[in-house]
């Protein structure tokens, strides 16, 4: 074992008895490569991240043009800083007139508790539902909004007043009353294996809410820039949220998240009392930048065009036997096999052949797919021939 390997082991924090250990040298593009030079195709684009793939240029000179401006400068929200103004502008311009009015912190699941807060402050209500099989973070007050429970129950117990709907199900939005802060939910269902909303669901949750005067919380941390085809996924759907929250690709690599609101809404944290929700290091102007640069470049490139396209090309490759089902959103693909077991296989005979793929919280029989968009065609038929060859030696074996 490398000495970085031992002190991996030994000096960082593991998240799971067995990590990949894939040690990393350098990225570029759709590219991570390691310390002898082998590149891997990032099927994942480090979970949603680097929807230009990695170390965009255009994202990197932003960020050095700005360190040499300022880094930190003062607790967010008190100093005019160009790099968050500029971003905030940005993102109003491309969202409907009714979501004008960004909070910048620094992760999803700060997005989440910070929405959380807003809607209870806002209504002056106490309760929140959300969707099972639903993923918002995992900080307390994310986690609590999680059920199932089996990646929570060791921390309990977490936040009161949160009920839980089914996604999809019309006949639960009775559960909605006038005792409801918010509902929260994912505009496209990522960690139950990707599940999108059916029908007029989400036209009748609007509905729902608009009625008694509940706000709706729209996830789009992994749904949005682009991902589904649609810069927001909820476009495609036809209604506007109260709370939108965004996160993973909005940095094009930096850490970066937003709740987003109107500004009557947002207004109500800045008093009674004062300080309603801070952040040192929220809207950090080199993660700004990058952001503006990340968001621009993204709405030139005509990337979103091509998701569609891209789309099928996957789906019309990935047809296998052992592959139950696929569900797709864009540039985001579930491939279902029969057991954990049989996928973990197939992931680890991928990455031995040099392409990283994943599976997802609460369906781990299924293949999380997720590539940066700026992925080309030969690399998506480089990409499928590799996993029906894992299939094909896991099946056979």
């Amino acid at each position: 074992m490398s000495n970085q390997r031992g002190l991996f082991l030994s000096h960082i924090a593991q998240t799971s008895p067995a990590p990949l250990m894939l040690e990393i040298d350098r990225a570029e593009g759709a590219y991570l490569y390691d310390p002898e030079g082998k590149p891997y195709l990032d099927l994942i684009s480090g979970i949603g991240v680097s929807c230009l793939g990695h170390r965009h240029p255009a994202v990197i000179s932003a960020a050095k043009e700005q360190l040499d401006r300022y880094l930190h400068t003062l607790v967010y929200g008190e100093f005019v800083l160009s790099p968050q103004v500029r971003l905030a502008g940005l993102l109003a311009d491309n969202l409907p007139a009714q979501l004008n009015n960004v909070y910048f912190v620094n992760s999803g699941t700060e997005a989440t508790e910070g929405a959380m807060k807003l809607a209870k402050r806002y209504t002056g209500r106490p309760e929140i539902i959300a969707s099972y099989n639903a993923y918002h973070g995992s900080t307390q007050g994310s986690a609590s909004l999680m059920n199932p429970t089996e990646f929570t129950q060791g921390y309990h117990p977490l936040l009161p007043g949160i009920r839980h709907i089914r996604f999809n199900q019309a006949e639960d939005l009775v559960n909605i009353n006038n005792n409801t802060a918010a509902v929260i939910v994912e505009t496209v269902q990522a960690e139950c294996g990707l599940q999108a909303p059916a029908g007029n669901y989400l036209r009748l949750l609007r509905d729902r809410c608009s009625e008694t005067g509940t706000l709706l919380i729209l996830d789009e941390i992994q749904a949005g820039f682009g991902r589904t085809g649609s810069l927001w996924a909820f476009q495609q759907y036809g209604i506007v949220p109260d709370i939108l929250l965004l996160g993973k690709a909005m940095g094009g690599g930096m850490p970066i998240a937003a709740f987003i609101a109107d500004k009557p809404v947002m207004s109500v944290i800045a008093h009674d009392p004062v300080l309603g929700h801070i952040t040192t290091f929220g809207g950090h102007p080199v993660a700004c930048a990058a952001a503006y640069a990340n968001l621009s470049t993204l709405l030139d490139s005509g990337l979103i065009e091509q998701v569609k396209t891209k789309e099928r090309l996957f789906l019309s490759r990935l047809r296998h036997p052992a592959v139950k089902a696929v569900r797709s959103a864009g540039l985001w693909l579930a491939l279902e096999f029969e057991s954990f077991d049989f996928l973990q296989a197939v992931i680890r005979n991928c990455l031995s052949r040099g392409l990283i793929t994943d599976w997802f919280l609460f369906n781990s029989r299924s293949m999380r797919i997720g590539p940066p968009l700026t992925i080309t065609i030969e690399e998506i038929e480089w990409a499928c021939g590799v996993i029906l060859e894992s299939i094909d030696a896991v099946a056979f074996s």
